[in-house]
């Protein structure tokens, strides 16, 4: 039997006929005694302002906890920072370009029609597959490829304390005029007023079917909050004393910033009581801020619910959960408020894979692209990568987050194309011919808050040029 010892793993594996995802892997770190389960937890708007990242203004014990369970992603980078656009392309594993997931409302199906969807491939490959909540911006995106219609809850759009007035009386005239309410509310009422209270709900009680399906799961559960309105139950606002909150200390445009990059926030000036054009006030800010963190605790409890019951049904061990948020925010900095930018604060989000027998309670400092989540979960599974996957798997990374993985990380937004390196931060704007308007660099090695824009700077000439051939050669590429 000494031929056998001497025999790579995989190839005696074959020899023996064993299908090689459903058994015990004998490396380190890849100890999945068959295909496990996914749990793919999305929550919208959420900044990498979380106790596990090392910030202590939101509480967020849950998602704490899960890091806790395994490997924290500290620079993970989404491809475009809105919505639809980058859950397409993560769901996808292609890259944007000029005319590909531009905008919130980008489908994969429809935008990458040649690319077969992360649900769709799971599903080919004999998982059961459930999409709740907003996983991808629209429900029937790719819908062929969840073994059951995509659900939502009823109440996804927001406000509960306005929703019951305006069933009582008219629409008094400020809401008239916008179409819509204020961009908060605290209600006093029960976490299942809101939608995130009702899609945990379903989502504990879509664990408890599944974990006795014979097939594996790829569960996904997509949280709408933070995402505007900030509306949540009244006791998430009072974990926070209204007078310990701060704007930020970039409350101000950059040096040197081109004006082009300011944008005006017309996301948020769609709610009622924020004003047609110029800055809210500061205590208004507050409020914002204030709401902001009480969604994220809010949701974060949500996903408490949920790791709890994996727990309970005793599934953990065979399951592997991937919480992400699908781009950061602006609360304030550099004036901005929402995403739309490509500024760190918008294109930087969290990542957190727990996978039993991985690490746990490991940062990984090392730069990931969104496309490259695909890949991992493939591997993870014991499945084939597509041909048609642009991102590269970080496998490697779960089993030792010290190594560094990728040299850049890309992204875009409308006018802006992007490049993120270990030290620089370049964005550059163009025309809709693609003619260059202006661009920025940032320093992180001594600006990590990109409060200086030093491109024009003739002593960064060299790097300018550098990242931009880089940037432009890599960018992705229109069909």
């Amino acid at each position: 039997m000494s031929f056998i010892r001497r025999m790579p793993r995989f190839r005696l594996l074959r020899l023996l006929g064993l299908p090689l995802a459903y058994l015990v892997l004998l490396m380190p770190g890849t100890v999945l005694a068959k295909q496990p389960n996914i749990l793919f937890i999305a929550v919208d708007d959420l900044r990498p302002q979380l106790g596990c990242y090392g910030q202590d203004q939101i509480v967020s014990p849950n998602i704490d906890r899960l890091a806790s369970q395994g490997v924290l992603f500290e620079r993970a980078y989404c491809m475009v920072p809105t919505c639809g656009a980058s859950r397409a392309s993560l769901f996808s594993s292609v890259r944007p370009a000029r005319n590909r997931f531009v905008a919130y409302t980008a489908r994969a199906d429809k935008e990458a029609p040649w690319a077969v969807t992360l649900n769709s491939h799971f599903k080919k490959h004999g998982y059961h597959t459930v999409s709740n909540g907003k996983v991808l911006h629209f429900p029937n995106d790719s819908e062929e490829g969840w073994s059951e219609p995509p659900w939502r809850p009823d109440r996804s759009a927001g406000h509960y304390v306005l929703e019951e007035s305006l069933r009582k009386e008219a629409a008094n005239a400020r809401i008239k005029e916008k179409g819509r309410g204020p961009p908060f509310e605290a209600a006093a009422v029960s976490d299942e007023a809101y939608a995130d209270g009702q899609l945990a709900e379903r989502a504990v009680a879509d664990l408890k079917r599944l974990a006795g399906h014979k097939e594996p799961f790829f569960l996904a559960v997509g949280f709408f909050k933070p995402h505007l309105p900030f509306v949540a139950p009244k006791k998430y606002w009072e974990l926070y004393r209204r007078d310990e909150i701060r704007l930020p200390k970039t409350y101000h445009v950059p040096t040197d910033a081109p004006p082009i990059a300011i944008h005006t926030w017309g996301e948020l000036r769609a709610y009622a009581g924020v004003p047609e054009k110029g800055p809210v006030d500061d205590e208004f800010a507050r409020t914002l801020i204030h709401g902001y963190y009480a969604c994220v605790s809010y949701t974060d409890a949500q996903i408490g619910k949920l790791l709890d019951e994996l727990d309970h049904l005793g599934i953990r061990e065979t399951t592997v959960i991937v919480l992400w948020g699908d781009h950061g925010w602006n609360l304030g900095e550099h004036t901005l408020w929402c995403k739309h930018c490509t500024f760190e604060t918008s294109m930087h989000a969290p990542l957190i894979v727990s996978a039993p027998g991985f690490q746990k309670a490991k940062t990984a400092s090392g730069l990931i692209e969104f496309i490259d989540i695909y890949p991992t979960l493939c591997e993870l599974a014991g499945l084939p990568i597509p041909s048609h996957v642009e991102g590269k798997s970080f496998m490697s990374i779960l089993r030792n987050p010290g190594l560094p993985f990728k040299k850049f990380a890309i992204g875009r937004f409308r006018q802006s194309d992007s490049i993120r390196t270990d030290r620089f931060r370049y964005s550059e704007y163009s025309d809709d011919g693609g003619e260059f308007l202006a661009r920025m660099l940032y320093d992180h090695d001594i600006d990590p808050e990109e409060d200086i824009n030093v491109a024009e700077r003739s002593e960064n000439g060299a790097t300018v040029t550098r990242l931009r051939q880089l940037m432009r050669s890599k960018m992705g590429r229109d069909h």
